[in-house]
């Protein structure tokens, strides 16, 4: 019984029908974590917004602050912190995903999203340390 190479193929020398299946399967991890991008960039920004709307209320004494478990700030916390988990979570796998890709496939185009991904999360992680030491 032969032993099927496992070596990768050079782009140019797989059928036309492969190739476009690749690229297709590549465009689909991308949109994928456009999606998580996405979502996180809302999970975080919704955080943020909250927590600097009930601080100017607190700050014009316009509301009081009741003893609560679970505040404004908590909370706000609590949705960057989620926003950057999930961020972080689909960046690996799309990262794992890609990596499987080229290992079959060989060369494919480096992913802007990941980037964009990256340039997210460093945000979120900034305003995660406004949020908790009060900025």
């Amino acid at each position: 019984m032969a032993i099927p190479d496992t070596t990768p193929s050079h782009p140019a020398t797989l059928p036309d029908a492969t190739k476009l299946a690749v690229e297709r399967t590549r465009l689909a991890y991308e949109r994928t974590l456009m999606a998580w991008v996405r979502t996180s960039t809302s999970l975080i920004s919704f955080g943020f917004t909250l927590y600097k709307f009930f601080e100017y209320l607190h700050q014009g004494g316009k509301a009081e602050r009741p003893p609560q478990w679970l505040g404004a700030r908590q909370f706000a916390q609590l949705m960057i912190a989620m926003g950057l988990l999930g961020l972080g979570i689909a960046t690996v796998q799309h990262a794992r995903n890609m990596r499987a890709l080229r290992a079959e496939y060989g060369h494919l185009p480096h992913s802007l999203t990941a980037l964009m991904a990256g340039l997210i999360g460093i945000l979120g992680i900034l305003g995660f340390a406004s949020v908790i030491f009060r900025l």
